[in-house]
């Protein structure tokens, strides 16, 4: 999972507009690495395409609604839901109007045509966004809430609460993500019968009916007045004395009310630009806030563009010293790399323990010991190897040599006692025997010092 994904071929779904009641074709296309999720306006001129992420998020009514200037597309959260879902980093959207079509109100369709399609992994790692500490923001008006917790995957749990006689309280959870196709994806929108007058008064649902959402009935009203409502929703009339559910097909799980909402947190949290590993929960959420929280994600996320390995000395490492040292030809004082904690094709990590006993501290400086920072470059360049001896068929007989460093930054001291860790990614394929890295070097979550370097594989030479 570590590498970003998008469909294997394109897929397209048509129906009819929940908002606009329009006719309506959304196609989803294959997209490079690091494209993110964009959407394109086919139906203007301009084409103009907007991408999809918190910030452009300028209505919440009934929908999460993008705009770009005055251009819009709304009811996306369905469709990013199963994209997120699926571990689909990357994806170019068309769509032929201003929303996406309901379909019938959920994101089965989406999730089935994307199992039809397929997925394939890009050639570039997939950048989690990893929750460090609590994070939560809260609406008193409305007693609606979002706390997030640190966890090693990404889960949700969902509790609602409506003043009603048919839905009051329900809960939700979803553990894992392989689960949402069969426990989330069919759980369809949902709406009271007194909630339909002010919205189509707003001009919103002109394509609703009952086949596209859960319709609750659980305010008795006059004859009259529910007899005028089935008339503009183009519905047969019913008897405005039995309260309940009256959509076409019945429920699909008892709580499917929460489980829709479970599925809304997922769309509004795709728009965060990163797939995040942390426990959701949220107590009658809706997309007002589910938008707000994802915003304040989106600049915790700025403010920490690169964020630490996650390291728990606990877990045994995938080399240790030992193995390290049968691996690369350095020795004290120069052995700079004490464990290897991530090797992958694209990237790597490791954990350098910095102690008041490393040789160069004796004179970088007297009383004031820090690290010198050719050293911390030449640590990065030592996990940098390890990367690169992956690529050979038989690591032994070959080690990896500094070849060029560029564009290198210290942001902060390395002292006795810290313990740096090291991430190196992959910038590009190996040419000519020749690999090019970038690496990051944290104390804790901070940002230590950053590097561009290329090493070169080269055999190994016999001594005679």
């Amino acid at each position: 999972m570590y590498k970003q994904k998008t469909l294997k071929e394109q897929f397209s779904l048509s129906g009819k507009g929940l908002h606009t009641g329009l006719e309506l074709t959304v196609t989803f296309k294959p997209a490079p690495a690091d494209y993110g999720y964009k959407i394109q306006r086919i139906d203007l001129d301009s084409q103009p395409i907007i991408e999809a992420v918190a910030e452009n998020v300028r209505e919440t009514q009934r929908g999460t609604v993008l705009f770009k200037g005055n251009t819009k597309v709304s009811t996306v959260e369905h469709a990013l839901a199963a994209l997120y879902a699926a571990g689909i980093d990357n994806c170019h959207i068309d769509v032929n109007g201003p929303e996406f079509p309901i379909l019938d109100g959920s994101s089965i369709k989406y999730v089935e045509s994307i199992q039809h399609v397929g997925i394939k992994d890009l050639d570039a790692i997939k950048d989690y966004y990893i929750v460090k500490s609590k994070i939560e923001v809260r609406d008193e008006s409305t007693g609606s809430s979002i706390i997030l917790l640190p966890d090693d995957t990404f889960s949700v749990n969902v509790l609602i609460s409506y003043d009603s006689k048919i839905l009051d309280n329900q809960y939700a959870s979803l553990d894992d993500m392989s689960d949402f196709p069969t426990e989330i994806a069919s759980s369809r929108t949902f709406v009271f019968v007194r909630e339909i007058e002010p919205l189509l008064a707003a001009g919103l649902i002109k394509g609703g009916d009952l086949d596209n959402a859960i319709v609750i009935y659980e305010r008795e009203m006059s004859q009259e007045r529910y007899d005028k409502i089935c008339e503009v929703m183009d519905v047969p009339k019913m008897d405005a004395t039995k309260l309940g559910y009256i959509m076409h097909k019945p429920l699909t799980f008892c709580n499917e009310p929460a489980r829709h909402k479970l599925l809304d947190i997922i769309g509004d949290l795709a728009l965060v630009g990163k797939p995040i590993k942390g426990r959701i929960i949220a107590t009658r959420p809706g997309h007002t806030i589910n938008n707000k929280f994802a915003r304040i994600l989106r600049k915790n996320i700025k403010l920490n563009d690169v964020q630490a390995p996650a390291y728990n000395p606990a877990v045994a490492p995938v080399m240790n010293l030992q193995q390290i040292m049968a691996t690369m030809p350095h020795r004290f004082p120069m052995l700079l790399l004490d464990k290897v904690i991530t090797l992958t094709d694209l990237y790597a990590e490791g954990v350098k323990n910095v102690t008041n006993s490393e040789i160069f501290f004796l004179g970088h400086f007297p009383g004031h010991p820090i690290m010198p920072g050719v050293l911390i470059v030449e640590a990065m360049a030592q996990l940098g190897g390890m990367l690169a001896l992956q690529y050979t068929t038989n690591p032994g007989e070959y080690e990896a040599l500094f070849a060029k460093i560029d564009n290198t930054r210290f942001r902060h001291s390395v002292v006795p006692g810290d313990t740096m860790l090291m991430r190196v990614v992959r910038t590009a394929p190996v040419r000519h025997s020749m690999l090019s890295l970038k690496g990051y070097t944290f104390v804790a979550d901070k940002l230590v010092a950053e590097s561009e370097f290329m090493v070169q594989i080269i055999k190994k030479k016999r001594i005679q």
